[in-house]
């Protein structure tokens, strides 16, 4: 990939790429650090993909591999609450996206992914397959357990919507 395609391609991808990592990890600084590693370790391999696509997805497999590589190095507690947001612009605790994020949080790295890349990304199963390691038969199953897991999570922090009958 020759210079100027690249750049198109970071300018392209980079943000939504640091927004997943950021999800995943909780820390802005570690989110620009591991995006820096995510786009060293794309040039370094020269992939030989033409499709824009298939570039996407492998950039974020490359990106998730980094953050579990992180979760495992730092063997960081997930009962550690993460704070998402400085101090200066978080918002009251009244506030809906504030509790989504600290519900976030409590789920495990790769529930996270799987959320992230189906919900926001608009992935399918087969690109959330590629992009974390594992057979495309298994996402559907995965991604079930993730939104139930968040769906009690969400009941038990009492964010939950109310279901009338």
């Amino acid at each position: 990939m020759d210079e100027p395609a690249f750049e198109a391609f970071y300018r392209k991808t980079a943000g939504g790429i640091w927004s997943y990592i950021y999800r995943m990890t909780g820390d802005a600084a570690m989110a620009d650090d591991l995006l820096q590693k995510t786009f060293f370790r794309f040039i370094r391999s020269n992939p030989g993909i033409t499709d824009p696509d298939h570039l996407r997805r492998y950039v974020y497999k490359t990106a998730t591999n980094l953050v579990f590589d992180h979760f495992r190095k730092t063997k960081r507690e997930r009962t550690q609450v993460i704070e998402w947001m400085p101090a200066e612009v978080r918002p009251d605790r009244g506030d809906l996206r504030h509790d989504m994020a600290r519900v976030f949080s409590d789920l495990k790295p790769q529930e996270r992914a799987l959320l992230w890349l189906a919900h926001v990304e608009g992935n399918s199963h087969e690109e959330i397959a590629e992009a974390i390691g594992v057979k495309s038969k298994s996402i559907k199953v995965m991604l079930f357990r993730a939104r139930k897991r968040l769906g009690e999570l969400l009941t038990k922090k009492g964010l939950a919507p109310e279901v009338t009958r």
